[in-house]
């Protein structure tokens, strides 16, 4: 195998990605399969979920799937312990589940908050810990979480989302300080996506003014697709990135840096 090939490939790795049954999370759940993983899809509705495992078998893939309310840390625990049925402890995960009440500052009550923290933010660290014992047994390991534009910019309506944001790559420099030490083996890096078309977004792309407005932001000139997620996701949850930890790429098309 040329050394090109061995930096990218997770042939005998298992993935864990919560959010995998739909947008930005089940993008990076069949990337990272293709790339030769093994991939655990966990989200709350079992029939998206059916849906993208299919899809992973259809390119003769490994995956399975896990129902499970991230919000719920009892349930988080269960869902750890269970993963590893299947093919093995994950020593990648990715937490792409999130939630955008979108409530303006009046409207906000404490469960709206609490509810976003719990997802974006609290559930991220929980589910590592739980994988973290695996992975260090290993000798190896990859946490990937996924950030947003709000973690550097404010946005209307969002205050709970863009503070879970925020919070996300602070959490991510902790991960790694906590993690990537004594040569365990593990690194903790975040995406930052820029606008891409996903259920959180997908109110905004009845608006075309909008979404070009949005594409105009950009330095590129154009809104993310999906597919531009690949080449990072594999790139952060493969040997080539082993010297890389407790850092946020953006991939926003150069949106946080006009």
């Amino acid at each position: 195998m040329k050394i090109i090939d061995k930096l990218f490939d997770l042939n005998g790795r298992v993935a864990l990605v919560t959010g995998g049954n739909s947008g930005i999370g089940r993008a990076i759940a069949f990337c990272l399969a293709e790339a030769g993983a093994a991939v655990i899809h966990v989200a709350r509705k079992e029939e998206p979920l059916k849906d993208a495992v299919n899809d992973v078998l259809n390119i003769n893939g490994k995956a399975a799937y896990l129902t499970c309310d991230v919000a719920d840390m009892d349930a988080l625990a269960e869902t750890a312990e269970k993963s590893a049925s299947f093919f093995g402890a994950p020593d990648i995960l990715v937490n792409a589940a999130g939630i955008n009440m979108r409530q303006s500052w009046e409207n906000i009550s404490t469960d709206s908050w609490d509810k976003q923290i719990d997802i974006n933010l609290k559930a991220p660290f929980f589910l590592a810990r739980h994988l973290v014992p695996g992975m260090k047994e290993k000798g190896w390991g990859r946490i990937i979480n996924i950030a947003s534009l709000q973690s550097e910019r404010a946005f209307p309506n969002s205050v709970p989302y863009g503070a879970s944001k925020g919070g996300v790559v602070q959490l991510t420099r902790a991960m790694a300080e906590a993690w990537s030490a004594d040569e365990s083996g593990i690194t903790c890096n975040a995406i930052g996506p820029g606008f891409f078309k996903t259920g959180l977004t997908s109110g905004l792309y009845d608006q075309e003014q909008v979404i070009d407005a949005l594409a105009r932001q950009t330095i590129i000139g154009r809104n993310g697709e999906l597919d531009d997620l690949k080449g990072v996701a594999i790139f952060l949850a493969s040997p080539a990135s082993d010297y890389i930890t407790g850092q946020t790429v953006y991939v926003d098309g150069g949106w946080t840096a006009k």
